[in-house]
């Protein structure tokens, strides 16, 4: 499958995702039973996809305790969600905005107190953000930079409490796909394989009595697919629907490993996202565009040409589409007008 920059996308979007693991872990529960309350509804919203009632948490957070960073944290958080979600482009402005004031504040509360372990989450937690927001953005050295500094913070929690598992899933993510972009440095002495190192970590944590695992098997579900085992990711991907049953996210993940297993079933849980989407979301062209490719080559796959081309169709027959070599959106049109016409070939 030529899925390259979906896969891309979600390998970024995982070293961002997985941070939301945040607060809620049995092992882990901040001091503060209204915040962490308030944070245990904030995140699940988000999970869930409930974005506005996402936001009016956070903001609540943010007014009534402006001098810890987790309400900016989480509404840079919320937005990123939101805005991969509805594949639109990223409000750069208000996300860095949040991040960056939520990485001074936590610097200042580390002053007064370098051994708080939730001050050091914080700190790591927007620290991480910021890498993602650079390697979307293509700053791929500051990216990495932001990255190890996070990670580091990370390490330094686990000195403190070892069984804090948002550190585990942290660095147990950014040890694989790390390893695994330095592959073809593997001469260098500093290039080990981390891969398996990163892989248990993250089993360790989808094993333990955190509250969030599911975030922790979102990782594994892609890393899983980057291996090729299939089965691997299926498994870990329904038992998280079977608590969020209605998560593009994971369907999404699903979806991907069923096409190497079951095609079929990949092209029902393509067609569920596809109608998923809330009726406020405008301008879905793009989400629109990269589910029907998918349907289609999944039909082509078990040799139904004719819904095959039903697809290519009504993709192709969408007013105002991006010309080849514009962006993402416009190589993928050209790959549906390439499928086309091969499936007509074949007529």
């Amino acid at each position: 499958m030529q899925e390259t920059a979906r896969l891309v996308r979600y390998k970024i979007f995982l070293f961002f995702i997985t941070f939301l693991i945040s607060i809620n872990t049995s092992a882990q529960v901040y001091p503060d039973k209204v915040i962490d309350s308030l944070l245990r509804s904030g995140i699940n919203q988000i999970v869930n996809q409930h974005y506005d009632s996402a936001e009016k948490i956070f903001n609540k957070l943010n007014n009534d305790y402006p001098n810890l960073p987790l309400g900016k944290i989480y509404l840079a958080a919320n937005k990123i969600a939101e805005t991969y979600d509805y594949a639109k482009e990223f409000d750069e402005e208000f996300i860095l905005n949040k991040l960056e004031s939520a990485k001074d504040q936590a610097e200042k509360l580390l002053k007064k107190d370098q051994s708080n372990i939730w001050y050091r989450y914080f700190y790591a937690l927007a620290e991480g953000y910021i890498s993602y927001f650079e390697a979307i953005n293509g700053s791929w050295l500051s990216a990495l930079s932001s990255g190890v500094s996070s990670i580091s913070e990370f390490e330094k929690i686990l000195t403190i409490k070892q069984n804090f598992f948002e550190a585990y899933i942290a660095i147990g993510t950014f040890e694989y796909w790390k390893s695994r972009k330095m592959e073809f440095m593997d001469w260098l002495p500093f290039a080990s394989d981390t891969k398996n190192t990163g892989i248990d970590l993250l089993v360790i944590a989808t094993d333990s009595a955190t509250y969030n695992t599911y975030l922790a098997m979102n990782s594994l579900i892609w890393i899983y697919i980057d291996q090729e085992r299939y089965n691997d990711a299926i498994s870990v991907a329904e038992k998280a629907l079977k608590e969020f049953p209605d998560s593009r996210t994971f369907k999404w993940g699903l979806a991907r490993a069923y096409e190497e297993k079951n095609p079929s079933m990949a092209i029902q849980l393509y067609k569920e996202i596809l109608v998923s989407y809330p009726s406020s979301v405008t301008n879905n062209n793009k989400n629109i565009i990269t589910l029907k490719h998918l349907i289609a080559q999944q039909y082509a796959k078990i040799g139904d040409r004719k819904n095959a081309l039903k697809y290519c169709e009504e993709i192709l027959s969408i007013k105002n589409l991006p010309q080849e070599d514009d962006s993402e959106l416009g190589e993928r049109i050209e790959r549906v007008k390439s499928l086309k016409k091969e499936l007509s070939k074949s007529n």
